[in-house]
């Protein structure tokens, strides 16, 4: 059961600030140009040591959930460096958590007893109240699926779940699938909380193209068919040829963007069908049905020379929405496994899906940050806060936050052996903050 950990620091606090003028800091504690603080605060800032950035003047003074991947844990953070609620389940994390708008919690766990164990395995999806009662719980984890990475509640109150199928080799090479072994692909899953029943699913493994063997189903040339999957590009020896990672709905488009990580896509699938429609290339708003309706970030997974490859390894395609700077527009963490040091692009979205052979389909980059300090080959996430910042998960590192203008303003150390799954910012003033007597 979670445990509420409510603590107490005004005795630190107040042996820190009595002790603040021979004490060595080495935080960096930016000031105004010119001298004096004009709005002098009465209060001294009183920074934990974790933070190594902090400009007064520009850092936002978000609340931040920052979630442990794979352990009990996880806390509510403020800017300068205090973990201001702390969370113990009963279960590690299978990697996201989520408070919802009532101020309940929803995430995802690993199951114990799990057959399928690829990094981010869950297989158990559970809301809770603030107090720990678990008020409900769906678990899918078995020798032929398990629950993985992400979970989002949409907005009908379904709970959205991603999915790795295992299809037997025999039945897999039968359609093509030149892969040794079991393969993994994902599977979408749209569950109604109250009847615990599927209402809505879609199966990458329906869309599939292969060019290895032309007596065998799903032949076609790779790069004429931009709107299925190549089921050869990425044979793995474990099966999980995929990889995907996180997803992000868009309530606007009704599409989801599901971000795949070892193609180092981001492919857009229209939730708009029903299920049978979801298996075929027809039907929907869209008229493709379960094909994709647009991918990005690399174009050579589909045998398209044309459109540059941004993708290099891939974590959270972030829809930036609520009126944010950049609104309509997605934030996506590319590691960058291949150079060894991590971006964040912001890329414009199209208004109109079109995905078309030997054609550049790549979105326009409206905004990006770099730095070779940041790198994360795995995991790891952006924000954008109310007042334009970037808010970026270092997932092994910490969390950096950037001005428009690519200021560092503010930065937070988690120390050895951190391993942060995103950053969900909440502003100090949010009514769900008020459920955990913030």
């Amino acid at each position: 059961m979670m445990k509420q950990l409510y603590k107490v620091r005004y005795a630190v606090c107040a042996l820190l600030f009595a002790f603040a003028s021979c004490a060595e800091d080495d935080s960096v504690i930016i000031t105004p140009e010119g001298g004096e603080n004009p709005n002098p605060n009465p209060d001294p800032v009183v920074l934990a040591p974790e933070v190594e950035v902090y400009d007064a003047d520009k850092v936002h003074n978000n609340i931040t959930l920052v979630a442990n991947v794979a352990s009990e844990t996880a806390f509510l953070l403020n800017k300068t460096g205090q973990k201001v609620h702390e969370f113990t389940f009963d279960a590690p994390l299978g990697n996201d958590l989520e408070i919802l708008p009532n101020g309940k919690l929803l995430g995802i766990f690993k199951d114990p007893n799990a057959q399928i164990t690829f990094g981010g395995y869950g297989g158990t999806v559970k809301i809770m109240s603030i107090n720990g009662n678990v008020e409900w719980e769906y678990t899918l984890s078995n020798q032929n699926f398990v629950l993985h990475h992400d979970v989002e509640m949409l907005p009908n109150g379904n709970v959205l779940l991603l999915v790795w199928e295992r299809i037997p080799e025999a039945d897999a090479a039968l359609q093509g699938s030149a892969n040794p072994g079991d393969i993994y692909p994902e599977t979408l899953m749209e569950i109604n909380p109250d009847t615990n029943s599927i209402v809505w699913q879609w199966r990458s493994f329906d869309h599939i193209v292969q060019d290895d063997d032309s007596s065998l189903p799903n032949y076609g040339i790779v790069s004429q068919n931009p709107h299925k999957i190549n089921i050869n590009y990425n044979p793995i020896a474990n099966g999980d040829i995929m990889h995907a990672n996180g997803f992000d709905y868009d309530t606007a488009k009704d599409v989801i963007y599901l971000s795949v990580n070892f193609f180092s896509e981001v492919w857009v699938i229209d939730h708009s069908t029903t299920t049978a429609e979801a298996a075929t290339g027809s039907g929907g708003n869209y008229g493709k049905g379960g094909d994709l309706i647009y991918r990005f970030g690399n174009p050579r997974a589909y045998d398209n020379m044309m459109g540059e490859v941004r993708g290099d390894r891939n974590h959270y395609p972030n829809l930036l929405e609520d009126g944010v700077q950049g609104e309509g527009n997605m934030l996506l963490y590319v590691n960058g496994f291949a150079e060894g040091v991590s971006t964040v692009y912001e890329l414009e979205m199209p208004t109109t899906f079109s995905l078309l052979p030997d054609t550049d389909n790549e979105p326009n980059v409206v905004w990006f940050y770099k730095n070779d300090a940041i790198f994360s080959s795995k995991v790891s996430g952006a924000e954008r806060l109310d007042n334009g910042n970037t808010l970026i998960c270092e997932g092994d590192f910490g969390f950096w936050e950037v001005t428009p203008e690519k200021e560092l303003v503010w930065k937070y150390n988690g120390g050895e052996g951190s391993f942060f799954w995103r950053a969900y910012d909440y502003e100090v003033d949010d009514p769900v903050l008020a459920s955990f007597g913030l």
